[in-house]
């Protein structure tokens, strides 16, 4: 498992996971100032990590979509320390056995489900970003900064502005020549 280092007295260490080959400029403005950043996989190719790289040093893992000869050369598994928090890093949570984890970090940075989330876990910071690609249902496109140093590490989640994609007016119900306005729906929960 490859090991890297941070800067011992960082700023906020940017998390982000699953772009899925999308770079959103929103994104890069929230992970600005970040001394390091941390890719949980997903990622989409080479252009995604040289653009994160313009703002920090980067640390990333393959997730299961990173399937391409780039993807497959990136670890599954990284680990980095930083402020004196010892940073574990995988795609996917369930692929991690957390009591030999529990042994090697502080901090578990995770990604594939697309749902941001801060949780304790067996004596575990447990950390996904969220997604920071393509919007997937109604789940939120979010990115996070990990503080380390001083005190316990703490996580600041950062939801990001989308705008929604626009529809082609031909395309829609209403827009036809005596079509119905589409129907209402409540929203998904």
């Amino acid at each position: 498992m490859p090991r890297g280092r941070a800067d011992p007295h960082p700023g906020p260490i940017g998390l982000i996971s699953d772009t899925h080959g999308l770079m959103r400029p929103e994104a890069l403005a929230a992970l600005v100032g970040c001394t390091h950043i941390v890719h949980a996989g997903d990622i989409g190719g080479a252009a995604i990590v040289a653009a994160l790289e313009a703002i920090a040093p980067v640390t990333a893992v393959r997730g299961n979509n990173d399937t391409d000869p780039w993807g497959r050369m990136l670890p599954g598994e990284a680990l980095l320390e930083a402020g004196g928090v010892r940073i574990l890093v995988i795609h996917d949570i369930a692929q991690l056995d957390l009591a030999h984890a529990r042994g090697l970090a502080d901090v578990v940075v995770c990604g594939h489900s697309h749902k941001p989330r801060v949780e304790e876990r067996e004596g575990l910071l447990v950390v996904n970003p969220g997604s920071a690609g393509p919007r997937r249902f109604t789940l939120p496109v979010c990115v996070a900064r990990l503080h380390a140093g001083a005190g316990a590490p703490r996580v600041e989640m950062l939801p990001l502005p989308v705008t929604p994609p626009s529809r082609t007016p031909g395309r829609t119900r209403a827009a036809r020549p005596g079509s119905a306005p589409p129907p209402s729906r409540p929203p998904r929960r």
